[in-house]
């Protein structure tokens, strides 16, 4: 093969895969449709502090960005140190008896209790009980918050 042959096929690649590239990153920020999700068909994945199940983590028709999964925490565990984020933030306590930091307050909570995170602000949850708690974490970007 010549150096014009090697040429005429990169160039060719070039042309082919470039579309092709795009249309698969266009295909991985569909966005999410409607759907339901059986608990006991969400993959267990264990971690270091329990376990968490990933739900979806997608675009919608509204939002860049809308997530949820579930944490387990092993007791006296925490998910992560205080921290903050531009997006809001949604957790459901499923199970078990958690401290949530909001505000700069730790708040007991327990199951049922619902814990909002607005944009910025500092936050952190940690198991506050001697057997496993389970919560749902939803988080979501628009526009407004960036990428």
């Amino acid at each position: 093969m010549t150096k014009r042959d090697f040429t005429i096929i990169g160039i060719t690649a070039l042309v082919m895969c470039i579309p092709m590239a795009i249309i698969a990153r266009k295909n991985n920020d569909q966005p999410l449709q409607s759907a339901a999700y059986n608990w006991n068909d969400l993959k267990v994945i264990p971690t270091p502090i329990g376990q968490r199940r990933e739900v979806f983590n997608a675009p919608t028709e509204t939002l860049d960005k809308f997530e949820l999964h579930i944490t387990t925490l092993n007791p006296g565990d925490s998910s992560h140190a205080p921290h903050r984020h531009p997006e809001e933030e949604l957790l459901i306590v499923k199970e078990g008896n958690v401290k949530a930091l909001v505000d700069g307050v730790w708040k007991p909570l327990g199951p049922g209790s619902v814990i909002y995170q607005a944009a910025g602000h500092l936050h952190a949850i940690k198991n506050a009980g001697s057997s496993t708690t389970t919560y749902y974490a939803l988080q979501w970007r628009t526009a407004k918050t960036g990428k």
